[in-house]
């Protein structure tokens, strides 16, 4: 059981991009024929050419930065039309500005944070394109004691929603309650009503064992979870809060990293609106002064190592399979601990720790000389 309401596809192919500075490149009508064509994602600084006089310097891999434009065209489909529509950008690297058919949408100067803009109110309907701009600005240097690379160099997402939905990352799901016997899941799932209506949304929350099987039952002894039709105001935000019980839970470890999900579904009346699928460990953790740390009650040596985004000679754009090796290797030394220095590291990098079994410190800092 997946989620099959919302539309998230990535949006990452047939680009255009320019290196350098350009006045009006933000305007839908600016004529761009003559632009490079790419696919993200895309850091333009491992192109090189290496210099010793980039002010980089051995930092920056005497590579260079500056600054860079991405435009992208496209239609939304007629179904479609009444919906939500966002942009995701996994991340931008950095300082980024984003329009879309010449409205700007945000300024965004952190390079590693994953972040979303909202395009429903200035997109054209019909057969008319929609023109995407994207301003990135790594001109400051030197900035970083590491590679930091320049451009769009993470993924990039349109969601497309119903205008009752799940908000952004909007569920956060926790154990309080473990052992081998029995396990409370505690979900807090928000709820947005962004239609110019009121509505009565009820939220039902399953959980999904890795065979696929609904495993659980709530406070009421039900398989799922679901809230009692709620009011929301046109433009409201509402928390829905629900426990479930997993007899004998398949507990996670890094011998053994076993994943269920929630599957949130938003209801109005008898129609699904939006779903939302949220992966999950059942597991426990606890420092210990004299014993150290513990995993679901037993004591765990953590053999960590330190992760910076960019892999080696690729510069800042790695592909998954690429992260995959990695973990592959650090785990056949013995290694089952991940620091992602110093910043949010690309989301499937998290979500292969996840299903290989590292324990993650997910850092969040700036750059080493000045806020990047």
């Amino acid at each position: 059981m997946d989620g099959n309401v919302r539309r998230r596809t990535l949006l990452d192919e047939d680009w255009v991009f320019f290196k350098g500075d350009v006045a009006g490149a933000q305007d839908a009508s600016f004529d761009d024929a003559g632009w490079r064509r790419l696919n993200l994602p895309h850091d333009w600084s491992i192109e090189g050419p290496f210099s010793e006089d980039h002010p980089g310097g051995p930092g920056g891999a005497y590579l260079p930065a500056g600054v860079g434009w991405y435009r992208k065209r496209f239609r939304l489909p007629e179904h479609e039309r009444g919906k939500k529509v966002f942009i995701e950008f996994d991340g931008v690297y950095k300082n980024s500005d984003v329009w879309i058919n010449g409205q700007h949408l945000g300024f965004r100067p952190y390079g590693y944070a994953s972040f979303h803009y909202d395009l429903t109110p200035y997109l054209n309907g019909g057969d008319a394109e929609n023109i995407l701009a994207v301003r990135v600005d790594n001109s400051t240097q030197p900035d970083a004691r590491w590679y930091t690379g320049s451009g769009i160099t993470r993924h990039v997402w349109l969601l497309v929603t119903d205008e009752a939905h799940v908000a952004h990352w909007g569920t956060y799901v926790t154990t309080p309650v473990v052992s081998q016997d029995l396990a409370w899941v505690v979900i807090r799932t928000r709820v947005v009503n962004e239609s110019a209506a009121d509505r009565k949304l009820a939220l039902r929350t399953t959980i999904i064992d890795a065979d696929g099987n609904v495993v659980g039952v709530d406070e009421s002894g039900k398989p799922s979870s679901t809230s009692r039709p709620h009011p929301l105001r046109a433009g409201a935000e509402h928390e829905v809060i629900q426990r479930i019980r997993v007899e004998e839970p398949h507990l996670w470890s890094v011998e053994d990293p076993y994943l269920y999900r929630v599957h949130s579904e938003l209801l109005d009346g008898d129609e699904t609106v939006d779903d939302y699928v949220t992966p999950f460990g059942i597991r426990t953790i606890r420092f210990d002064a004299d014993l150290g740390f513990l995993l679901n009650g037993q004591r765990v040596k953590i053999n960590g190592v330190c992760l910076h985004h960019n892999g080696g000679c690729l510069g800042a754009v790695v592909s998954e399979r690429v992260w995959e090796r990695r973990l592959e290797l650090l785990k056949a030394m013995g290694c089952n601990g991940i620091r992602t220095s110093h910043y949010p590291p690309a989301p499937e990098l998290l979500d292969l720790c996840d299903r290989m079994g590292f324990l993650v410190m997910d850092e969040l800092s700036t750059s080493g000389r000045r806020a990047s």
